[in-house]
């Protein structure tokens, strides 16, 4: 067997021992390169953070348009849920009441208090505000309320319901629309008459206090 002198052996060892660390060398540097597990990076965290606030102001916003629909008179004590997407018309619209429309079909809805100094029947107010109208039809319910429909003689279609108060007072809610889109409209007309509400006005209620629905006014 050849001899080999105490240095060359050495290097030998020395290059054996490299050689066989090699691989796992590899492999660590390799393991280090990879990512820890799969985190997002600082783009899809800004994106979610956006998507969530977006959501957030959304929810909100139909909040707040959900409210906005709940018109409360509570001077005049009543109130009543108007179609999502109408708008009110403010120049119509006063202390008694309120009117608001569909922005593109002609269509309204106007709700108004309005004082009955000679205590009248809801009879006899019927009788007057049917006057220059054509196909009345209607039901009183009991003493103080009424639903009916009529046209005003000029392609409109009228859906109308009165609340008498215990003080006398009328609410009437009209809610007019175009003949022709009868099928679109009777629905939401019928649904918006039946949230009509009065309750006990703010002037005979105590500070703070919730109003109450009256019984003629329960709705269907």
């Amino acid at each position: 067997m050849k001899y080999r002198g105490g240095y060359a052996f050495e290097q030998d060892m020395k290059s054996a021992s490299l050689a066989a660390c090699l691989p796992f060398l590899a492999l660590v540097a390799c393991g280090r390169a990879e990512p820890v597990g799969d985190m997002p990076s600082q783009e899809e965290l800004a994106a979610a953070a956006n998507a969530a606030a977006a959501n957030a102001i959304a929810n909100q916003q139909k909040a707040d348009e959900t409210e906005n629909r709940n018109y409360v008179n509570a001077e005049r004590g009543f109130s009543v849920t108007l179609p999502e997407g109408w708008v009110k018309d403010a120049a119509g619209s006063n202390a008694d009441g309120v009117v608001y429309e569909d922005p593109g079909a002609g269509a309204d809805v106007r709700v108004f208090w309005q004082k009955n100094d000679g205590d009248q029947t809801l009879q006899k107010i019927v009788e007057a505000a049917s006057n220059g109208s054509e196909g009345v039809d209607g039901d009183f319910i009991g003493d103080n309320e009424y639903r009916g429909t009529a046209n005003d003689g000029e392609g409109n279609n009228i859906a109308l319901r009165l609340l008498k108060q215990p003080d006398g007072s009328i609410v009437t809610a009209t809610f007019v629309y175009p003949e022709m889109l009868s099928e679109q409209y009777q629905g939401i007309a019928e649904k918006l008459l039946d949230s009509l509400r009065i309750f006990a006005p703010r002037s005979e209620t105590r500070e703070g206090a919730s109003p109450t629905a009256a019984a003629n006014a329960s709705g269907n």
